[in-house]
């Protein structure tokens, strides 16, 4: 009885210091494993592992890098059985053969990359710096490219180069070596390869010409108008879309493809507008059979002052409840 009663103020002490983490957390899980789900679970396990050990913490680093070292190495074990999560632009180059429809792999045969909702890791917005620094290191030609790397390799970066860490405080989070902090750093800057334009061009999503080219994509589905998609992507945009094999490089092709394809007639077709990953993004609605729009994912766009430079479509309609939006729209 006595320790039950002791318990509440450990666990409201440990609340109070812990509790305003969970959001860089969840953005720090994310880049390390790709998707927000398993991101999500991977916070709670750093809390539940946290709240173990509490007792034992003595202060000789911050509450926060502790809670980090907790939280990457729960992401390193969580990574060691796992497939590497992918971009379709990821395993091969664009395709450049005959028109044909989208081929998709088999379900299961690829472990696929998931757009990051911002409203899950929202910094405040009486930080507006915090948010830029944010929405950057969470954009999808970052965050495909960092999969890329060796998990110890990623976690090293990111922990150094996003997070801000110092080489010691690396070395401590990840049970190693200055030295080794140094070297992995090293090779990881080496093996990154960030697709797409220099990041510097991409907009901000709360950027008035980013809300215009968001707008003018999804009123180009809506309404089925292939001429519209010529005024919003870039003469070398590029589209892609789990779980399909091909992808597009190049205005014309995408145009084409969707065309043929996809954009189907007016009214097919519903889009909402939303963030993700620090982009202009839209949770999609398909018009099936029984006339009912019924969610077809997620479609994230990289917007530039030029125009769309690069559409990566996620077909899965669990997303739109990810995004917080309904299975099925209303007429």
């Amino acid at each position: 009885m006595t320790a039950h009663l002791g318990a509440a103020p450990d666990q409201d002490r440990f609340t109070a210091e812990t509790e305003r983490f969970r959001r860089e957390l969840l953005a720090h899980c994310y880049r390390m494993v790709g998707s927000a789900h398993d991101a999500e679970d991977l916070v709670q396990e750093t809390y539940l592992r946290a709240w173990r050990s509490y007792s034992g913490f003595e202060g000789r680093a911050s509450i926060r890098s502790w809670l980090y070292k907790i939280a990457t190495n729960a992401c390193l074990t969580a990574l060691e059985p796992r497939p590497i999560r992918v971009l379709p632009s990821g395993l091969s180059g664009p395709y450049d053969g005959p028109d044909r429809p989208p081929s998709p792999f088999a379900p299961g045969e690829v472990s696929w990359l998931e757009p990051l909702p911002d409203a899950w890791i929202a910094p405040p917005a009486d930080d507006p710096a915090a948010v830029i620094v944010e929405r950057e290191s969470l954009r999808l030609a970052l965050i495909a490219s960092l999969q890329h790397l060796p998990a110890r390799q990623r976690a090293i970066l990111i922990l150094r180069e996003v997070l801000a860490f110092s080489t010691a405080e690396t070395a401590e989070i990840l049970d190693t070596t200055t030295a080794a902090v140094k070297s992995g750093l090293q090779r990881a800057r080496a093996r990154l390869d960030e697709p797409g334009p220099d990041p510097a061009e991409l907009l901000e999503p709360t950027d008035q010409r980013a809300r215009a080219l968001l707008d003018g994509y999804i009123a180009a589905f809506e309404r089925s108008d292939v001429r519209l998609l010529e005024q919003v992507l870039r003469t070398d945009a590029t589209l892609e879309a789990t779980p399909f094999r091909d992808w597009q490089s190049g205005r014309a092709m995408c145009m084409n493809m969707l065309d043929a394809y996809v954009l189907g007639t007016p009214g097919d077709w519903r889009m909402i507008a939303a963030t993700a990953n620090g982009q202009p993004s839209a949770v999609v609605y398909h018009r099936d059979a029984d006339a009912a729009l019924r969610a077809a994912g997620v479609v994230v766009l990289a917007p530039t002052a030029t125009g769309v430079s690069r559409v990566i479509k996620f077909h899965d309609p669990a997303l739109a409840a990810t995004f917080g939006f309904p299975d099925v729209l209303v007429h």
